[in-house]
C-alpha cells in the first residue's frame, strides 16, 4: 500500500467517500512533486522530448503572433507546467532569432522539474501560481497541462466518489459518465482575462475532443503502459481527455478571442514542420531515419496527429497565432 493510499483511506473512513476531484488532485500533486516523470525511464513522453522540431514549430506559432502584434518588447514567454523546460528551450530559439527578447516566466510546482527547468533555462523566473505572474503581455504555452488537472464525474447527475470497498478503493457507481472540469475553465477564463488586460496570446495544446461528450476518459499511466486508475495512488500518471469545447466558452466568456480548434498534426503541417525535418534530415543524414519516425508520431492520425488538439486564446487586440484559423 502506497503511504498515499493510506491516507486517503484514512480521509475516507473519517469523512466518507471521496470526489474523483479530490482523489485525482490528491494523486498528481503527490505524484508530480516525488519525481521527473518523463522519458525512458519515467512514465510518459511527451512531445518535446520527441523531437526538437515541436518546440521549433511551437516558437515559430507564438513568433508570428508577436511579430504581427508590433513585436512589443515588454511581452514574455510564459509556459505552464514546462516539464524539463526543452519545449522552452527550442521555441525561445526560434523565438530569439526572430528579434524576442523579453524575459522568460514558468508556472511550475515541482521542486524536482523545476531543477531540469534551471539546466535548460537557466534565466527564467518561476511561479507557484498562473495569477503570480507579471502584469504584461505573455506569449504563453500550455502543452500537456490541462489533461493532468482535476476533473469531475458524475452518474445520472450525482457526483461518483472513491471509497473502500471488497478490501481496496473503487467507485461508488457505475453507467453512463459526464466529465467535468471547473478548474481547467477557471484556468481558461484567468487566462483570458489576463489577455484582455495585457495583451498577448496562448496556445493550449492536448490530448482531447473537439466537442463535449459524455463518456469515462480518465486515465493512469505508469512506465509507458496503460494501468487501473485506482491502484497504487500517487505513484502513476493521472490524466483525463481535455473537452476542447468548454476550455473555448470559458475564455470566449472572459472576452477573449478564441480560434476553432485543430488536430495537431494538420496544425504542424501548416506551420512547415516536414520542410523543418527535410532540413534536419539533410544536415544530419545518419539521424535522418529518427528524424522520419518523429515526425510521423508527432503528426500521424494514427499516432499523436489526431488524438491531440490546439486551441489559441489570444487578446483582441493580438492576432492568433500562426496555423490556426
Amino acid at each position: 500500500m502506497t503511504p498515499l493510499e493510506r491516507a486517503l483511506r484514512e480521509r475516507i473512513a473519517a469523512e466518507g467517500p471521496i470526489s474523483v476531484e479530490t482523489f485525482m488532485h490528491a494523486c498528481n500533486e503527490y505524484y508530480y512533486a516525488t519525481r521527473d516523470p518523463l522519458g525512458v525511464g519515467g512514465d510518459f513522453t511527451t512531445a518535446p522530448e520527441i523531437s526538437q522540431m515541436f518546440g521549433e514549430m511551437v516558437g515559430a506559432a507564438v513568433a508570428d503572433a508577436w511579430k504581427r502584434a508590433g513585436s512589443p518588447a515588454s511581452a514574455a514567454y510564459v509556459e505552464l507546467g514546462p516539464g524539463r523546460g526543452t519545449l522552452a528551450a527550442d521555441a525561445l530559439r526560434v523565438l530569439r532569432a526572430a528579434g524576442f527578447a523579453g524575459g522568460v516566466d514558468f508556472v511550475e510546482t515541482s521542486p524536482m522539474l523545476r531543477d531540469a527547468q534551471k539546466r535548460a533555462v537557466p534565466n527564467a523566473t518561476w511561479h507557484d501560481r498562473i495569477e503570480g505572474l507579471p502584469q504584461r503581455p505573455m506569449l504563453l504555452v500550455a502543452n500537456e497541462f490541462l489533461d493532468a488537472l482535476p476533473i469531475q464525474q458524475h452518474v445520472g447527475g450525482i457526483e461518483r466518489r472513491v471509497t473502500v470497498a471488497a478490501g481496496g478503493l473503487a467507485f461508488d457507481r457505475d453507467g453512463e459518465i459526464v466529465e467535468t472540469s471547473p478548474i481547467r475553465d477557471e484556468v481558461a477564463a484567468t487566462i483570458a482575462r489576463r489577455l484582455l488586460a495585457d495583451g498577448g496570446a496562448a496556445l493550449f495544446i492536448d490530448y482531447g475532443h473537439s466537442k463535449s461528450a459524455p463518456g469515462d476518459t480518465l486515465q493512469a499511466v505508469r512506465e509507458h503502459r496503460f494501468a487501473p486508475v485506482l491502484a497504487d495512488p500517487g505513484e502513476q500518471d493521472l490524466t483525463s481527455h481535455v473537452d476542447f469545447e468548454s476550455i473555448g466558452i470559458a475564455a470566449r466568456n472572459a472576452g477573449a478571442g478564441v480560434t476553432p480548434v485543430a488536430v495537431q498534426g494538420d496544425w504542424l503541417i501548416r506551420l512547415g514542420i516536414e520542410s523543418r525535418a527535410q532540413s534536419l534530415s539533410r544536415a544530419n543524414p545518419d539521424r535522418a531515419g529518427d528524424v522520419e519516425a518523429a515526425l510521423r508520431r508527432l503528426t500521424s492520425p494514427d499516432q499523436m496527429g489526431q488524438l491531440f488538439k490546439v486551441i489559441a486564446i489570444h487578446s483582441p487586440d493580438w492576432p492568433a497565432p500562426a496555423g490556426l484559423a
